[in-house]
């Protein structure tokens, strides 16, 4: 497999007033197309930054980051846009679905940010979703809206699902069907998922697992091995 994304030194400050915040110190990791990436740490880790800097959500301090071949630390408010339309897919805990929307109609949108032909029944029929296309978010459950929220992800066909705790608002049972799905989204081979989590558990499923602690690189795990999500015992 070849590397897609790429941190070099990568520093983040943030100041307030005197008080200095280094929430990324000095981070550097690689990781390759199709790997499925568990980042783990505390609460105040940096994991949420990290995350925010490969999506284009926020800036670095200094450092590199490589995306496909493009330095995205260089990338000036258009390109930030254009890469975040098309290159990135983001998959939150809360699944900002537009409520006077049906679920077909919230992963339509997809197609005012990209120019990409989207199926939007043939979506939701990839998460098992078909059957609620008509259906407001009102009128799904909390693990029916996670998977709309997936579908409208991957609708644009992104080169990357970043997910920040995708599962956190859900019952044990069906987060393990959400995080299944993301799995075999990315053993597909087209698609790198990276997770950021508390949930040490679901380590065991991952290709690559990336602890921070610090803002700082504690460990980087490559599993020869991974679990399936459903073997782990949650």
């Amino acid at each position: 497999m070849s590397t897609i994304i790429e941190f070099k030194n990568v520093d983040k400050i943030y100041k307030t007033g005197d008080h200095i915040l280094k929430a990324m110190d000095d981070v550097n990791f690689t990781i390759d197309e199709g790997e499925f990436v568990v980042i783990l740490g505390p609460s105040g880790a940096g994991k949420s930054t990290l995350l925010n800097l490969l999506g284009g959500l926020d800036t670095v301090t200094s450092g590199e980051i490589i995306v496909d071949g493009s330095h995205v630390e260089q990338f000036g408010d258009d390109q930030l846009t254009s890469y975040r339309a098309k290159n990135v897919g983001f998959i939150f805990q809360f699944y900002n679905l537009i409520p006077n929307l049906t679920a077909r109609e919230n992963v339509e949108l997809m197609k005012d940010i990209v120019d990409v032909d989207i199926d939007a029944l043939s979506v939701l029929d990839s998460v098992g979703l078909k059957n609620h296309a008509n259906q407001f978010p009102a009128q799904l459950s909390g693990g029916e809206q996670q998977r709309v929220s997936i579908a409208r992800a991957v609708a644009k066909q992104p080169t990357m699902l970043l997910c920040d705790e995708p599962t956190g608002a859900l019952d044990s049972k069906t987060g393990v069907l959400i995080l299944t799905l993301l799995q075999d989204m990315s053993n597909s081979g087209n698609t790198t998922v990276v997770i950021v989590t508390h949930n040490a558990i679901l380590a065991e499923a991952a290709d690559k697992v990336i602890r921070i602690k610090n803002g700082q690189i504690e460990s980087i795990v490559i599993n020869e091995n991974p679990k399936k999500v459903n073997d782990l015992e949650w």
